[in-house]
């Protein structure tokens, strides 16, 4: 029950409390199967990101034991996870099955004990420390039941009955084949497993490598659950078609909206460190397309929360805020996927902020606000008028990123208070809501509006850097320092300093002292900042701002930065395309991308490229020097493209990319069917810089090498795509599979002959 509380302070404190069990007015009904759960994001704990390929029953239960013992589960972190490798897979045949063919429980890794199964086991003692208890599973039936064309419990049908031949997602283990469910015994093999399940006592299920095929597997897992009389939280994975949201909303009480969180980037198959930067930044464009989505009885999931072992989670402790705060705006399940028996102290106090845990746990979906290459903004209102709101910065140094009251839909007001809810810091503003948020950071405030002005609030203040519009290779920039009051009271003796690298020339144009900055007025500086010239493709100059100034007795001092980036043209005959965020540049014999980009591969598209218009033919041999790639991802990929139209990016067919990837080595990656999209894999190598890429065309047959030493050429594949025109464009691309964050490929000596 929510309680009417009087006062700004009482306000906020009303709002944060975490069990409130509030519904937002207008939010969605109940989206799921009637099942009971759902209702609130779950919290809770996975073995996937940490664990991962070694799941046994004494891991298990120590998590689970550290989930209780950590005070986390009194915060609400309740369920205790197992995910894939629990089950016996002797190899591509498929799991292991019983006289049902059902899975069978791998017993070196979960004994049974007094005539229990061994999952069944671990159940139990989860449920005995107060905790719920999940498990994992795949679509289909495994192989090894229609080979062996097993029994379906209480009918007279078999495995081959219901069994198709088409191929069903089981990322490690392999061997599950479809089911036709317009067969007598198809629900009911479903209705077993999901009986067993139930019998061993799980309250979430996870069905992963969930597709859009795969809709009929969804709805008969659903059923199944639900008939079971048990109340099963069904959870969806991963990637899911946002086209079918509103069936896996009806479907089940959550779906993953994207691939892992985790980055599989760990020296010798390590878990450390469980994801990047890159992984984390590629969920703001996810939550804001899926904003309309989530509700109560069923999520949008996000993926693992990366918090809890301090440095090896693969994230600074800014990084770890803003990976709470934006799955806590999305209203995410919190699953955290981190070693719970080695917390670090400080991850823990993260991940036990009640004001934060009652961001995600309104069960609202914030949305985008604004956004661009540096800085996010996401909101929701909540049931009493407040207003959450994440100020991101995506960028690599410290910078301003603002809004205002009328963007977050507040009502006009004297004056709103901004409760920083990682610091519990109060301050007020009088409209303007900015702060200088670190790289990677966020301020995350619960707005509140009052008639009166906020008691014991200092005002709001933040620094800013303006560039001026100039041309990318421009080495003279104009530049406006502004320390902006946005509050309602004044401040005093407010400065401003700008400084850069060395060689640079800065000269100021305008006063850069003020004795008093009035509420609502700002402090301007106007620089001019002249850069050296220089050869590098892509030549980085850091600009620091600084400022200070006095309320009341104390000084504040603000600190923000930006880098400024210059490249040089590209000339004739080259020409340039991207369809994502890119720049480019030319230096001498060397040719330089800078890319976002998802992916390039199945119908993601997006990538940079320097290319030359039909220069591709049949007997071409295009050779690369690849000097240098940024490891925004294990995939990201640099290389040659060649295609028909390399600005058709979706459409264009003759589609194929010979490219290096950091964590992948090296791929000829082809599309078969002539759609404009890759869809299949040759793969060799470990990557080394520098690299040499060499492709030669015979007809419409294509072969691509690898090199590192410039003379010695070993074949990544042979493959012939038949809908290559006689004439092509062929390439160089970039693309850094991180959407959000720009990756860099530096290359030489590109050449296609004859």
């Amino acid at each position: 029950m929510r309680r009417q509380l009087r006062g700004v302070l009482a306000a906020f404190t009303g709002a944060l409390l975490l069990a409130t069990g509030v519904t937002a007015s207008g939010a969605p009904s109940a989206l799921a199967d009637d099942n009971g759960v759902g209702l609130k994001p779950l919290l809770g704990w996975s073995s996937w990101s940490f664990v991962r390929r070694n799941p046994t029953a004494q891991t298990i239960e120590a998590q689970a034991e550290a989930l209780k013992d950590s005070g986390l589960a009194k915060n609400g972190f309740v369920y205790a996870n197992v995910d894939d490798f629990w089950y016996q897979c002797p190899g591509s045949q498929g799991p292991d099955v019983d006289k049902y063919g059902r899975w069978v429980t791998d017993p070196a890794k979960f004994p049974a004990a007094g005539g229990e199964n061994g999952i069944q086991v671990v159940a139990d003692y989860v449920h005995s420390l107060g905790l719920k208890f999940g498990l994992y599973v795949t679509p289909g039936i495994s192989a090894q039941a229609v080979a062996q064309n097993t029994e379906i419990q209480g009918t007279p049908y078999h495995a081959k009955d219901i069994a198709t031949t088409t191929t069903e997602n089981n990322y490690n283990c392999g061997g599950m084949v479809g089911i036709d469910y317009t067969k007598p015994g198809a629900q009911a093999f479903i209705d077993s497993w999901a009986g067993q399940f139930a019998g061993w006592g799980i309250d979430y299920l996870k069905i992963d490598g969930v597709g859009t095929p795969d809709e009929q597997d969804v709805q008969a897992w659903s059923r199944a659950l639900r008939h079971t009389g048990r109340p099963v939280h069904l959870e969806l994975s991963n990637n899911l078609d946002i086209n079918n949201a509103a069936t896996w909303a009806k479907l089940s009480n959550g779906w993953r909206t994207g691939g892992d969180v985790e980055c599989y980037c760990g020296p010798d198959d390590s878990s450390y460190p469980l994801t990047t930067w890159a992984s984390v930044a590629s969920r703001f464009d996810q939550v804001a397309a899926w904003a309309p989505y989530g509700g109560p009885g069923g999520y949008n999931d996000y993926d693992s929360l990366e918090i809890g072992n301090g440095d090896h989670n693969g994230l600074t402790p800014d990084e770890r805020r803003t990976q709470m705060s934006l799955w806590s705006l999305a209203a995410s399940p919190l699953v955290l996927g981190t070693d719970l028996t080695h917390l670090d102290q400080g991850d823990l106090a993260l991940l036990k902020n009640t004001d934060v845990l009652g961001v995600d746990q309104d069960g609202i979906d914030a949305k985008r606000i604004s956004g661009d290459a540096d800085s996010q903004v996401f909101a929701k209102t909540e049931p009493n008028g407040d207003v959450v709101v994440g100020l991101f910065n995506t960028d690599a140094a410290p910078r301003e990123v603002a809004t205002t009251a009328t963007a977050l839909g507040l009502p006009k007001a004297h004056d709103y208070a901004l409760r920083d809810l990682w610091s519990h810091r109060l301050t007020e503003s009088s409209g303007r809501i900015a702060a200088d948020v670190p790289a990677h950071g966020v301020a995350l405030y619960r707005v509140h509006p009052s008639r009166h002005p906020v008691p014991g609030a200092a005002p709001d203040v933040s620094l800013g850097l303006h560039w001026a519009s100039a041309a990318s290779d421009s080495t003279t920039r104009t530049v406006t320092a502004v320390l902006s009051d946005n509050g309602s009271q004044p401040v005093t003796d407010g400065e401003l300093t700008l400084t850069g690298p060395s060689g640079t020339k800065i000269t100021t144009h305008s006063a850069t002292r003020a004795r008093t900055i009035h509420g609502g007025s700002a402090l301007k500086a106007t620089f001019t900042v002249s850069i050296p010239s220089s050869a590098d493709l892509f030549h980085a100059s850091a600009f620091h701002g600084s400022a200070s100034y006095r309320h009341r007795s104390a000084t504040t001092r603000l600190a923000v930065g930006d880098t400024l980036t210059l490249d040089h043209p590209v000339t004739a005959p080259y020409r340039t395309f991207a369809s994502t965020t890119a720049s480019f540049s030319e230096s001498g014999t060397q040719l330089g991308i800078r890319a976002q980009g998802a992916d390039l591969y199945n119908t993601t598209n997006e990538y940079g490229s320097v290319y030359l218009p039909g220069a591709e033919h049949d007997g071409s041999v295009t050779t690369v020097k690849i000097n240098s790639q940024s490891d925004t991802s294990v995939w990201a990929k640099a290389g040659i493209m060649v295609r028909n139209d390399i600005t058709r990016s979706d459409t264009s067919p003759g589609y194929l990319a010979l490219v290096e990837t950091p964590g992948n080595g090296y791929l000829l990656d082809w599309d078969t069917d002539g759609n404009g999209t890759l869809d299949s894999q040759d793969s060799t190598g470990t990557a080394t810089y520098p690299s040499w890429l060499k492709l030669v065309r015979h007809g419409t047959t294509y072969s691509g090498y690898y090199s590192t030493d410039g003379s010695t050429w070993n074949l990544v594949g042979t493959e012939n795509v038949p809908t290559a025109a006689a004439t092509q464009d062929v390439g160089l691309t970039q693309t850094s599979h991180a959407s959000g964050t720009t990756g860099e490929a530096d290359f030489d000596n590109f050449t296609t002959t004859p």
